[in-house]
């Protein structure tokens, strides 16, 4: 993990960068899963991109996957993430992996880490997209 770009992440208070090629497509201060989200909602890639992430849990990397990741980068990922993007073959740089992301209180499993178990890609994307708008329909009522 010698990249500069992946360094100056690091240092960054970003949560999430897209490249393609050298080219920085996308970059969020967001947290959770939103700036991935966002990504998949505005951007149509026909070409692999390049992810850093500040934490990937197996949430995270079937939207990457979705996002048509070719090589992700971050400094702690979950055991669930790394199963995944060995199964969907994608070049991956994880410097701590943990047995699965917690919630913010660190007592559970994080509930789209537990959501995203056993899924693909379109599945999850599926459930979470629909989730998202029943949430904005019922702030709406």
């Amino acid at each position: 993990m010698n990249s500069p770009a992946y360094y100056w992440f690091l240092k960054s208070d970003e949560t999430l960068r897209v490249y393609a090629d050298d080219r920085l497509l996308f970059s969020s201060r967001k947290e959770g899963l939103l700036p991935l989200l966002e990504y998949l909602g505005g951007f149509d890639s026909e070409q692999g991109v390049l992810i850093f992430d500040k934490v990937v849990g197996n949430a995270a990397v079937l939207l990457a996957i979705k996002a048509r990741c070719q090589e992700l980068y971050s400094p702690l990922g979950s055991h669930f993430a790394v199963k995944t993007l060995d199964k969907y073959g994608i070049r991956h740089h994880i410097s701590d992996v943990v047995p699965y992301i917690q919630q913010a209180n660190g007592e559970k499993m994080c509930p789209m880490e537990e959501l995203s178990l056993d899924k693909t890609p379109e599945e999850f994307y599926s459930v979470v997209t629909a989730t998202l708008s029943r949430q904005a329909m019922q702030t709406f009522r």
